[in-house]
């Protein structure tokens, strides 16, 4: 009987130990999905000067779109280093790719910019950054998405609870993302 009883404690104790590595392993597949998110975003913020510094030549109209851009970028950079918060950087990032997606309409609007090759290798960068930047979020959504179900489906949930491991945020689309774009609200 009392070998009986071990076994069902030892038994207990493995689900539990087991639930707990899964969770934690969980938990850092989405600390690493982020981080391949601030990866791509860190070569946006690295790219977005110059792309500003070229756009400037060409679009004085636009200047407090550029200064905002660049407010922007610098609030972004200083969170990285500063303070971690998963609320702050996604809505920041939002904001910048708001602000960048005007730039990038405006860039229409002026031929000279448009036949400027530095101009136009560096918006293909920037495309492809962004192109890179929906798949890192992707990656990191499935990985919220996985720790989410396992910090709230039983038995795990009480091993999350207890451990004090609690789900993450997903990425989600900014309401002006949301919207059809209106190429004339971004050429005034």
């Amino acid at each position: 009987m009392f070998i009986f009883v071990f076994f069902i404690i030892v038994a207990f104790l493995i689900l539990i130990y087991s639930l707990y590595v899964s969770l934690i392993k969980k938990r850092n597949r989405v600390l690493e999905a982020f981080s391949g998110i601030d990866v791509q975003l860190k070569k946006r913020y690295d790219l977005i000067p110059n792309i500003l510094t070229i756009a400037s030549k060409f679009m004085q109209h636009e200047k407090s779109l550029l200064e905002e851009i660049t407010k922007l970028r610098s609030q972004a950079v200083q969170l990285d280093r500063n303070h971690f918060d998963y609320s702050k950087k996604i809505e920041l990032d939002n904001n910048i790719s708001d602000k960048m997606n005007k730039i990038i309409m405006a860039f229409e609007n002026y031929p000279d910019l448009k036949s400027d090759k530095t101009m136009i290798q560096a918006m293909q960068t920037y495309n492809e950054i962004e192109e890179h930047i929906a798949a890192a979020r992707c990656f990191y959504n499935s990985a919220a998405q996985e720790l989410k179900n396992a910090v709230e489906i039983f038995p795990s949930s009480i091993v999350a609870s207890v451990m004090g491991i609690e789900s993450q945020e997903f990425f989600r689309v900014s309401d002006s993302e949301k919207g059809a774009i209106n190429a004339a609200d971004y050429l005034k």
